[in-house]
């Protein structure tokens, strides 16, 4: 009989890596999560796993600044087959108010993780989840405003990995530099690493802000009568990438044998799947959810016009494509936070 995959997440309980950690407990994959259930609707995503799969899904509460504790950790659980790392300070409006908070979430942790894996689980597969903000705002690509969105100029369709690199705000510069590190220990230690360059993910179980899960952030305002701001002039355009189809991408990634490891990936929803805030709020309306108008405030500092991902290497390497519509996420998301709106309710009050 095959051993079951050990399967390792961090940040088990935020939006991404409990859908991850469920993708693989339906697989009938071990998994072990670890968080240190700092973020909002941690507990809740946490308490869905227990319940749902107790026999494949392992939690300990643990922040991966303490190498001692992850150390222990390993050593007692590993090692471990396959690593997603998805633990780290994700907003970049919380990078500028306490940028140390913020390097250590994210840069430090990583390279602790990065040199306990290297020690007790050389041979894991690890996936880091970085982003699109590592290319900064993007001053050499020809962007024109038009009506509701911002659009690149001519036959341009998305941003490549060739792209320089331009770290911009604290948050960029920490992710960047933990989104290098991943990739370096390849060439340097021979782990076998990428890092995906995500867009804006979406999906269910997100307890969106403004700055960040703004498509949650929206229609959970709508659904509970909450004011929402633009900060900016609502056109600022980004492609959006449904959750199951970023699981499918870390699957193809971890099953893969031929990956060049070290090799970044960006993770978007591509050129079709790109859109404004307005054209959010259109199409909220056009599925009858009734929301307060937005206010409008300053644009925020760090803050791209248009990113959108060209997804080619993904396809080549991984042959992984997004399938999911735009239109039907937003009506699943809809439609799932219509169905726990007490539930979000409270948490959100007693967050207050």
């Amino acid at each position: 009989m095959l051993k079951r995959k050990k399967i390792l997440i961090t940040g088990a309980t935020g939006f991404i890596g409990s859908h991850l950690a469920e993708r693989c407990a339906i697989e009938n994959l071990a998994v072990w999560g670890i968080d240190n259930l700092s973020r909002r609707g941690n507990q809740f995503n946490l308490d869905y796993l227990k319940i749902k799969y107790p026999e494949n899904f392992k939690f300990q509460r643990l922040d991966l600044i303490r190498k001692d504790k992850l150390e222990t950790f390993f050593h007692d659980n590993g090692p471990f087959d396959w690593i997603a790392h998805e633990a780290g300070q994700v907003a970049v409006t919380i990078s500028l108010t306490d940028p140390l908070h913020d390097f250590h979430s994210n840069t430090v942790a990583t390279l602790n993780l990065l040199e306990i894996v290297r020690k007790y689980s050389p041979e894991a597969k690890i996936a880091f989840a970085s982003t699109n903000k590592v290319y900064g705002k993007l001053n050499d690509l020809e962007v024109r405003e038009h009506a509701k969105k911002y659009a690149f100029v001519g036959s341009f369709s998305g941003v490549t990995e060739q792209q320089p690199l331009d770290f911009q705000s604290p948050y960029g510069c920490s992710k960047g530099s933990a989104d290098q590190y991943v990739c370096d220990y390849a060439r340097s230690y021979g782990l076998r690493t990428t890092v995906f360059r995500q867009s804006c993910i979406y999906g269910t179980r997100q307890f969106g802000l403004e700055d960040q899960g703004w498509v949650a952030w929206f229609l959970i305002a709508a659904a509970l009568g909450k004011p929402t701001t633009i900060y900016g002039n609502g056109k600022q355009t980004r492609d959006l990438l449904w959750i199951d189809d970023l699981c499918d991408l870390y699957m193809k990634f971890w099953e893969s044998d031929t990956f060049p490891w070290g090799t970044p990936i960006n993770a978007g929803g591509g050129l079709s799947k790109c859109i404004s805030l307005i054209e959010l709020i259109d199409i909220m309306g056009e599925l009858n959810i009734k929301f307060k108008a937005p206010d409008f405030g300053d644009w925020r500092k760090g803050d791209q016009k248009i990113f959108c991902s060209d997804n080619s290497r993904a396809l080549k390497l991984l042959n992984w494509k997004p399938t999911t519509p735009t239109s039907i996420g937003i009506e699943k998301l809809w439609k799932w936070i219509l169905a726990n709106k007490e539930a979000i309710n409270k948490l959100l009050e007693s967050q207050n």
